[in-house]
């Protein structure tokens, strides 16, 4: 099970504005061939942003594949080849308004790796000052502090529903949790 397969072929069969999909056929050491679709996506950033001692930054945005309303953890896509720290503060900044005078990787992790090539960074945010949002011509995004009890509590109303932000949420009561960061991109 040590060696990898072989890429024997790769086609582009659709480009969006936000990640691709490309077919691959690969060649196993066994001499099987399978044909697998991928989803390429430059990478993402997660924002656990901290105002003060128990208490982080939500916003509540529309989620059309879910058909609602979530509050979620400020997040978004990188731009290409941009720092992974680079572009939490951007996004930050842009959801929220708020800008951070200091932020340290929790870690990154591949979201659905049977799919998808997608590595999120997940960001400790905090020192944060106030500011005017920046938002994307499709975002309309409200914006509050909640307690991190609050916070779990519309974990079980189910009006916070994301993976990033229950993960974060399970991160955050012991400060700032460690997890894997050498995924090599």
């Amino acid at each position: 099970m040590g060696e990898l397969p072989q890429t024997i072929s790769s086609q582009l069969v659709f480009e969006g504005r936000v990640f691709n999909v490309r077919t691959d056929c690969v060649r196993y050491s066994d001499g099987a061939e399978h044909r697998l679709d991928i989803v390429e996506h430059p990478g993402s950033v997660v924002i656990l942003a901290s105002p003060q001692p128990n208490r982080l930054v939500l916003v509540r945005q529309y989620r059309h594949p879910a058909k609602r309303y979530l509050w979620e953890l400020p997040a978004g896509t990188r731009e290409p080849g941009e720092d992974p720290a680079a572009g939490a503060l951007r996004e930050l900044e842009e959801e929220t308004g708020y800008r951070a005078g200091r932020i340290s990787l929790v870690g990154s992790l591949l979201m659905t790796p049977g799919f998808c090539d997608e590595l999120m960074h997940f960001f400790y945010a905090e020192e944060l000052q106030a500011g005017p949002q920046s938002l994307d011509e499709d975002e309309r995004i409200e914006v509050t502090t909640v307690t991190r009890e609050t916070a779990w509590r519309l974990v079980a109303a189910g009006e916070i529903a994301d993976t990033k932000t229950v993960l974060a949420l399970l991160w955050m009561p012991s400060g700032q949790g460690e997890i894997g960061t050498n995924f090599g991109r």
